[in-house]
């Protein structure tokens, strides 16, 4: 027989790991001396202490562990909690490859600026959102070109949301899309959240429309938005050092707009997948 300090040595565990396993059932002493209270092992349970360790170490909860060393667990339920397990470390080790990348992005990032980014690019599933918006048309994708039809839109669409009873719930929401005729020319959608039905507002070019959710790589910029080409460029680069791909159009968030265009914070959202 082994007392509980000979027994953990062996079995490379803790006296309070095997405490534990006492409490809750899964490893019992094969005695404890009525006299002292110690807890005494035989030799033959370090062989469950083992497996015990071993199916700990694939991931199992105790719990688990426990149900299948009682064999409770078949053979078909067990090849189900190891495939699962397999799909989790699967996802954890991608996860953790994709961390990698990002660090080793940053690091060359820093080498080659010789200092830390300030504009920091984070991936995030964007939610549903609904929208009422008005649309415009706009040369092309320049902020020059850009500017001036979007303006106008916000201006017109906020009197006519009060208007029509309707009041935002969120932040604005620009989006844009490659407009039918081409040419470069695109469709500036400018929008405000809003709890209202998808459809036309009244008689007036405002529709309520839902928008999908997408994962996004975003960033944010801080300043007019006629310079946002330069925080466009610094997204731009980080998709293409941590293997991401754009997959569609992207998005304007509007937090803060106050009087001084200089102040605005804006968040970029763009569509994206992995490479």
């Amino acid at each position: 027989m082994f007392t509980i300090g000979d027994f953990a040595r062996y079995g490379r565990v803790s006296p309070r790991m095997l405490r534990h396993y006492d409490a809750i059932g899964l490893l019992t002493p094969d005695r404890t001396d009525p006299a002292t209270g110690y807890r005494l092992y035989g030799a033959a349970q370090l062989a469950r202490l083992n497996r015990i360790i071993a199916l700990k170490d694939l991931g199992f909860t105790l719990q688990q562990v426990g149900a299948v060393l009682d064999e409770r667990v078949g053979p078909e339920e067990l090849r189900g909690m190891l495939r699962l397990r397999r799909a989790e470390l699967a996802e954890a080790v991608a996860a953790a490859s994709a961390r990698l990348t990002r660090v080793e992005a940053r690091l060359r990032s820093i080498e080659s600026e010789g200092h830390m980014p300030a504009d920091d690019v984070v991936i995030k599933t964007v939610p549903a959102v609904r929208v009422a918006e008005l649309t415009g048309t706009a040369a092309s994708y320049q902020p020059q070109d850009i500017g001036p039809v979007i303006g106008p839109l916000y201006e017109r669409l906020l009197p006519l949301l009060e208007g029509a009873g309707l009041r935002p719930t969120g932040p604005g929401i620009a989006c844009y899309e490659d407009a039918p005729g081409g040419g470069g020319a695109i469709v500036v959608h400018a929008g405000v959240t809003v709890s209202a039905p998808v459809g036309p507002v009244g008689d007036t070019e405002v529709r309520v429309v839902e928008l999908p959710p997408f994962e996004a790589a975003t960033i944010v910029h801080r300043g007019a938005m006629d310079d946002v080409l330069s925080t466009t460029h610094t997204l731009a680069r980080w998709l293409d050092a941590n293997g991401y791909r754009s997959t569609g159009y992207s998005r304007e968030v509007n937090l803060e707009c106050p009087p001084d265009r200089e102040s605005w914070v804006t968040e970029l959202q763009e569509p994206v997948a992995k490479d």
